[in-house]
Protein backbone atom coordinates (compact mmCIF):
# COMPACT_ATOMS: atom_id res chain seq x y z
CA UNK A 1 0.00 0.00 0.00
CA UNK A 2 1.45 3.56 -1.02
CA UNK A 3 0.89 6.67 1.22
CA UNK A 4 -0.90 9.97 -0.23
CA UNK A 5 1.58 12.46 1.10
CA UNK A 6 -0.43 14.70 -0.32
CA UNK A 7 -2.95 14.64 2.84
CA UNK A 8 -2.49 16.81 5.67
CA UNK A 9 -2.82 16.03 9.17
CA UNK A 10 -7.04 16.75 8.88
CA UNK A 11 -6.78 14.28 6.40
CA UNK A 12 -7.75 16.72 3.03
CA UNK A 13 -5.99 16.86 -0.05
CA UNK A 14 -4.00 19.28 -0.91
CA UNK A 15 -4.57 19.13 -4.46
CA UNK A 16 -7.44 21.46 -5.25
CA UNK A 17 -10.63 19.44 -5.73
CA UNK A 18 -13.98 20.00 -7.11
CA UNK A 19 -17.24 18.00 -6.77
CA UNK A 20 -19.40 20.54 -9.07
CA UNK A 21 -17.99 20.73 -12.57
CA UNK A 22 -15.66 19.66 -15.19
CA UNK A 23 -15.61 19.60 -19.35
CA UNK A 24 -13.79 17.86 -22.09
CA UNK A 25 -14.31 18.13 -26.20
CA UNK A 26 -17.97 16.53 -26.04
CA UNK A 27 -19.16 16.98 -22.76
CA UNK A 28 -19.78 19.34 -19.82
CA UNK A 29 -20.54 17.49 -16.55
CA UNK A 30 -22.35 19.11 -13.43
CA UNK A 31 -22.55 17.06 -10.54
CA UNK A 32 -22.12 13.72 -12.53
CA UNK A 33 -24.92 14.75 -14.91
CA UNK A 34 -24.61 15.61 -18.63
CA UNK A 35 -25.75 19.34 -18.71
CA UNK A 36 -26.99 19.00 -22.62
CA UNK A 37 -28.41 15.41 -22.92
CA UNK A 38 -29.92 15.31 -18.59
CA UNK A 39 -29.79 19.26 -17.28
CA UNK A 40 -30.66 21.54 -20.18
CA UNK A 41 -34.47 21.65 -20.99
CA UNK A 42 -35.35 19.10 -18.28
CA UNK A 43 -34.83 21.03 -14.76
CA UNK A 44 -35.84 24.54 -14.05
CA UNK A 45 -32.93 27.15 -12.78
CA UNK A 46 -34.12 26.67 -9.10
CA UNK A 47 -33.86 23.64 -8.75
CA UNK A 48 -30.85 23.58 -11.03
CA UNK A 49 -29.25 26.49 -8.15
CA UNK A 50 -30.04 24.17 -5.31
CA UNK A 51 -28.30 20.79 -7.33
CA UNK A 52 -25.01 22.73 -7.86
CA UNK A 53 -25.07 24.02 -4.53
CA UNK A 54 -25.73 20.83 -2.79
CA UNK A 55 -25.43 17.91 -5.44
CA UNK A 56 -29.12 17.06 -4.46
CA UNK A 57 -32.04 17.61 -6.55
CA UNK A 58 -34.44 19.30 -4.02
CA UNK A 59 -37.76 18.03 -3.14
CA UNK A 60 -40.97 19.60 -4.85
CA UNK A 61 -41.58 21.45 -1.51
CA UNK A 62 -38.11 22.20 -0.70
CA UNK A 63 -38.04 23.48 -4.17
CA UNK A 64 -41.10 25.57 -3.96
CA UNK A 65 -39.83 27.41 -0.61
CA UNK A 66 -36.36 28.06 -2.51
CA UNK A 67 -38.07 29.66 -5.09
CA UNK A 68 -39.98 31.58 -2.72
CA UNK A 69 -37.51 33.29 -1.34
CA UNK A 70 -35.97 34.35 -4.38
CA UNK A 71 -38.72 35.61 -5.78
CA UNK A 72 -39.48 37.92 -2.44
CA UNK A 73 -35.79 39.51 -2.55
CA UNK A 74 -35.42 39.82 -6.16
CA UNK A 75 -36.70 43.67 -6.07
CA UNK A 76 -37.57 46.41 -3.61
CA UNK A 77 -37.75 49.27 -5.39
CA UNK A 78 -35.49 51.92 -5.78
CA UNK A 79 -32.80 50.75 -2.83
CA UNK A 80 -29.27 51.79 -2.17
CA UNK A 81 -27.92 49.08 -4.55
CA UNK A 82 -30.05 49.51 -7.46
CA UNK A 83 -29.12 53.35 -7.13
CA UNK A 84 -25.74 52.36 -7.25
CA UNK A 85 -25.91 49.83 -10.14
CA UNK A 86 -28.13 52.74 -11.86
CA UNK A 87 -25.50 55.43 -11.70
CA UNK A 88 -22.40 53.14 -12.54
CA UNK A 89 -24.26 52.13 -15.64
CA UNK A 90 -25.05 55.43 -16.52
CA UNK A 91 -21.20 56.77 -15.76
CA UNK A 92 -20.28 53.25 -17.76
CA UNK A 93 -23.25 51.73 -20.47
CA UNK A 94 -21.00 49.16 -21.95
CA UNK A 95 -20.19 47.60 -18.64
CA UNK A 96 -23.68 46.13 -17.46
CA UNK A 97 -21.33 43.55 -15.50
CA UNK A 98 -19.79 46.39 -13.97
CA UNK A 99 -22.77 47.88 -12.78
CA UNK A 100 -24.57 44.92 -11.38
CA UNK A 101 -21.45 44.04 -9.18
CA UNK A 102 -21.79 47.59 -8.01
CA UNK A 103 -25.27 46.74 -7.35
CA UNK A 104 -24.41 43.79 -5.30
CA UNK A 105 -21.10 45.01 -3.52
CA UNK A 106 -23.65 46.30 -0.79
CA UNK A 107 -24.49 43.14 0.04
CA UNK A 108 -23.40 43.43 3.89
CA UNK A 109 -25.19 43.47 7.23
CA UNK A 110 -27.94 45.62 6.65
CA UNK A 111 -28.78 45.32 2.88
CA UNK A 112 -29.19 41.43 2.04
CA UNK A 113 -25.92 39.87 3.71
CA UNK A 114 -28.34 39.85 7.02
CA UNK A 115 -30.04 36.73 5.98
CA UNK A 116 -27.15 34.73 7.02
CA UNK A 117 -26.68 36.36 9.99
CA UNK A 118 -30.01 35.94 11.00
CA UNK A 119 -29.68 32.11 9.86
CA UNK A 120 -26.83 31.73 12.96
CA UNK A 121 -29.19 33.53 15.20
CA UNK A 122 -31.82 30.62 14.66
CA UNK A 123 -29.25 28.08 14.80
CA UNK A 124 -28.06 29.08 18.11
CA UNK A 125 -31.48 29.43 19.56
CA UNK A 126 -32.14 25.74 17.72
CA UNK A 127 -29.03 23.92 19.25
CA UNK A 128 -29.40 25.89 22.63
CA UNK A 129 -33.37 25.01 23.05
CA UNK A 130 -33.09 21.42 22.59
CA UNK A 131 -36.64 19.67 22.80
CA UNK A 132 -37.02 22.22 25.41
CA UNK A 133 -38.86 25.96 25.55
CA UNK A 134 -37.77 27.69 22.09
CA UNK A 135 -38.94 31.37 23.79
CA UNK A 136 -36.78 30.69 26.92
CA UNK A 137 -34.03 29.50 24.42
CA UNK A 138 -34.39 32.61 22.32
CA UNK A 139 -34.59 35.24 25.07
CA UNK A 140 -31.21 33.62 26.55
CA UNK A 141 -29.37 34.16 22.61
CA UNK A 142 -30.78 37.27 22.17
CA UNK A 143 -29.21 38.69 25.49
CA UNK A 144 -26.23 37.11 24.80
CA UNK A 145 -25.99 39.10 21.12
CA UNK A 146 -27.50 42.05 22.49
CA UNK A 147 -24.75 41.58 25.96
CA UNK A 148 -21.95 41.48 23.00
CA UNK A 149 -23.60 44.64 21.39
CA UNK A 150 -24.52 43.00 18.68
CA UNK A 151 -27.35 43.71 16.28
CA UNK A 152 -30.54 41.20 15.79
CA UNK A 153 -30.25 40.63 12.62
CA UNK A 154 -33.95 40.57 10.50
CA UNK A 155 -36.11 43.04 12.90
CA UNK A 156 -36.96 46.38 11.65
CA UNK A 157 -37.48 48.06 8.87
CA UNK A 158 -37.58 51.68 7.45
CA UNK A 159 -40.42 51.18 5.40
CA UNK A 160 -42.67 48.35 6.77
CA UNK A 161 -42.92 49.02 10.57
CA UNK A 162 -45.23 45.94 10.89
CA UNK A 163 -44.27 42.80 9.81
CA UNK A 164 -42.72 43.13 6.36
CA UNK A 165 -45.00 41.80 4.03
CA UNK A 166 -43.17 39.17 2.75
CA UNK A 167 -42.57 37.65 5.96
CA UNK A 168 -46.39 36.15 5.86
CA UNK A 169 -46.26 35.45 2.29
CA UNK A 170 -43.18 33.17 3.01
CA UNK A 171 -44.20 31.70 6.09
CA UNK A 172 -47.37 30.62 4.11
CA UNK A 173 -46.00 28.75 1.34
CA UNK A 174 -43.68 27.27 3.72
CA UNK A 175 -46.90 25.86 5.31
CA UNK A 176 -48.45 24.95 2.47
CA UNK A 177 -45.33 23.00 1.18
CA UNK A 178 -45.46 20.79 4.33
CA UNK A 179 -41.68 21.68 5.10
CA UNK A 180 -40.10 21.73 8.67
CA UNK A 181 -41.77 25.07 10.60
CA UNK A 182 -38.73 24.61 13.39
CA UNK A 183 -36.99 27.73 12.54
CA UNK A 184 -40.19 29.71 11.39
CA UNK A 185 -41.52 28.94 15.35
CA UNK A 186 -37.81 30.47 16.72
CA UNK A 187 -37.75 33.77 14.14
CA UNK A 188 -41.15 34.13 15.92
CA UNK A 189 -40.09 33.26 19.38
CA UNK A 190 -37.12 35.62 18.58
CA UNK A 191 -39.65 38.38 17.73
CA UNK A 192 -41.47 37.91 20.71
CA UNK A 193 -38.32 38.14 23.48
CA UNK A 194 -36.93 41.61 21.36
CA UNK A 195 -39.05 44.15 22.78
CA UNK A 196 -38.03 42.96 26.92
CA UNK A 197 -34.06 42.58 26.02
CA UNK A 198 -34.09 45.80 23.49
CA UNK A 199 -36.50 48.05 24.59
CA UNK A 200 -38.70 48.40 21.25
CA UNK A 201 -40.50 46.58 18.95
CA UNK A 202 -38.68 44.94 16.07
CA UNK A 203 -40.81 43.53 13.82
CA UNK A 204 -39.87 40.13 11.38
CA UNK A 205 -38.68 41.45 7.90
CA UNK A 206 -37.63 39.38 4.70
CA UNK A 207 -34.14 38.90 5.74
CA UNK A 208 -35.62 36.94 8.74
CA UNK A 209 -38.04 35.29 6.83
CA UNK A 210 -35.70 33.86 4.25
CA UNK A 211 -33.65 32.06 7.12
CA UNK A 212 -36.78 30.91 8.15
CA UNK A 213 -38.38 28.87 5.62
CA UNK A 214 -34.54 27.88 4.18
CA UNK A 215 -33.53 26.70 7.26
CA UNK A 216 -36.60 24.36 7.45
CA UNK A 217 -35.68 22.38 4.18
CA UNK A 218 -32.23 21.85 5.00
CA UNK A 219 -30.19 24.16 2.86
CA UNK A 220 -27.12 24.82 4.46
CA UNK A 221 -26.61 28.26 6.23
CA UNK A 222 -23.29 28.73 4.72
CA UNK A 223 -24.86 29.57 1.42
CA UNK A 224 -27.67 31.53 2.59
CA UNK A 225 -26.37 35.31 2.15
CA UNK A 226 -26.42 33.59 -1.85
CA UNK A 227 -29.68 33.77 -2.07
CA UNK A 228 -30.10 37.30 -2.20
CA UNK A 229 -27.40 37.86 -4.19
CA UNK A 230 -28.89 35.77 -6.80
CA UNK A 231 -31.81 36.82 -6.26
CA UNK A 232 -31.04 40.86 -6.66
CA UNK A 233 -29.25 40.49 -9.65
CA UNK A 234 -32.33 39.58 -11.47
CA UNK A 235 -33.69 42.90 -10.26
CA UNK A 236 -30.67 44.50 -11.26
CA UNK A 237 -30.80 43.45 -14.49
CA UNK A 238 -34.06 44.61 -14.99
CA UNK A 239 -33.36 47.98 -13.72
CA UNK A 240 -30.42 48.31 -15.75
CA UNK A 241 -32.15 46.76 -19.01
CA UNK A 242 -34.49 49.99 -18.07
CA UNK A 243 -32.27 52.75 -17.26
CA UNK A 244 -30.75 52.11 -21.08
CA UNK A 245 -34.05 53.66 -22.26
CA UNK A 246 -35.08 54.97 -19.60
CA UNK A 247 -32.36 56.94 -17.98
CA UNK A 248 -32.35 58.17 -14.04
CA UNK A 249 -28.73 57.48 -12.90
CA UNK A 250 -26.99 60.93 -13.42
CA UNK A 251 -30.87 62.25 -11.58
CA UNK A 252 -29.79 60.06 -8.56
CA UNK A 253 -26.14 61.39 -8.14
CA UNK A 254 -27.55 64.98 -8.69
CA UNK A 255 -30.25 64.79 -6.30
CA UNK A 256 -27.47 63.29 -3.79
CA UNK A 257 -24.96 66.31 -4.49
CA UNK A 258 -28.17 68.80 -4.33
CA UNK A 259 -28.83 67.42 -1.08
CA UNK A 260 -25.18 67.63 0.06
CA UNK A 261 -24.13 70.52 2.68
CA UNK A 262 -20.19 71.09 2.42
CA UNK A 263 -18.01 71.78 5.40
CA UNK A 264 -14.98 72.25 4.59
CA UNK A 265 -12.94 75.19 4.12
CA UNK A 266 -13.68 77.48 1.62
CA UNK A 267 -10.85 78.26 -0.95
CA UNK A 268 -8.48 81.07 -0.39
CA UNK A 269 -8.83 84.50 -1.29
CA UNK A 270 -13.01 84.11 -0.86
CA UNK A 271 -15.40 85.23 1.72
Amino acid sequence: MTTDKSINKIGKSTVPRTAISTSDEHHITIRGEDLCSELIGRISFTDYFSFLLTGNKPSAADARVLDATLVAIADHGMVPSVQAARMTFAAAPDALQGAVAAGILGCGSVILGASETAGKLFTEVHEAAGDGDLQAAARTVVQSWRDARQPIPGYGHSLHKDRDPRVAALFAVAKDAGTSLRFVEIAEAVEAVIPEIVGKELKLNVSAAIPAVLLGTGFPLRALRGVPILARCAGLIAHLAEEAVSPSGFALSYQATRELVYEGLPPKGTA
